[in-house]
């Protein structure tokens, strides 16, 4: 596929979600639905946000691992994501259709990559996570990778345009998840350094 063919649905209008294949063989059938998010991505308005909500809570069982099992995870994400963005495109019959949103989930781990790390959550998991300041960093990560991911800054704009197939529907979110925790770590880091002043 060469960069003119990149052509992409229209993002801002409400769109249907094209239908699996009937000839789909029980393999396609779990790629299909891996790429959609596991339905996360069906929404006709914002599927990229919706499959970005999925994607977080499917990150909160797996950041109770903790720091070295989620790493390993988010990244076969995004080697497997390559090859399953690019066959869900296939089924679909289009490039990179904003249904497929496999590549959001992995992009949100991405950005989570730094929280997981500080250990903002440990031992008790589940009760550190419903705390006021573990909910805000957790917010603060999404806002932020959804931000990059829809403005597309250089060089994020410059993938999702000119990089075709599986790859090209990952990286630009690859890319988005890694600028979004940067942001993330200077914004934590700033505010914890201010609100420690004397």
């Amino acid at each position: 596929m060469s960069d003119h063919d990149l052509v992409k649905p229209d993002i801002r209008k409400a769109n249907d979600c094209p239908p699996l294949p009937a000839n789909a063989s029980a393999l396609d059938t779990v790629v299909y639905w891996l790429g959609l998010g596991l339905g996360s991505g069906l929404p006709r308005r914002a599927p990229g946000t919706w499959g970005s909500v999925g994607g977080l809570i499917v990150a909160i069982p797996l950041l109770s691992l903790g720091f070295v099992p989620f790493l390993i995870i988010t990244l076969l994400s995004c080697i497997i994501g390559v090859w399953i963005c690019g066959r869900t495109s296939d089924l679909m019959g289009g490039h990179d259709d904003p249904h497929i949103v496999w590549d959001e989930w992995a992009g949100m781990w991405i950005t989570l990559l730094p929280f997981s790390y500080l250990g903002f959550v440990d031992g008790q998991f589940f009760q550190q996570l419903i705390q006021p300041m573990t909910l805000i960093v957790l917010i603060l990560a999404f806002i932020l990778f959804r931000f990059f991911d829809i403005i597309k800054p250089p060089p994020i704009g410059w993938a999702d345009k000119k990089v075709a197939g599986g790859l090209g529907i990952m990286l630009d979110d690859i890319i988005a998840g890694i600028m979004a925790a940067a942001v993330w770590l200077i914004l934590v880091y700033s505010t914890v350094d201010f609100l420690t002043l004397d």
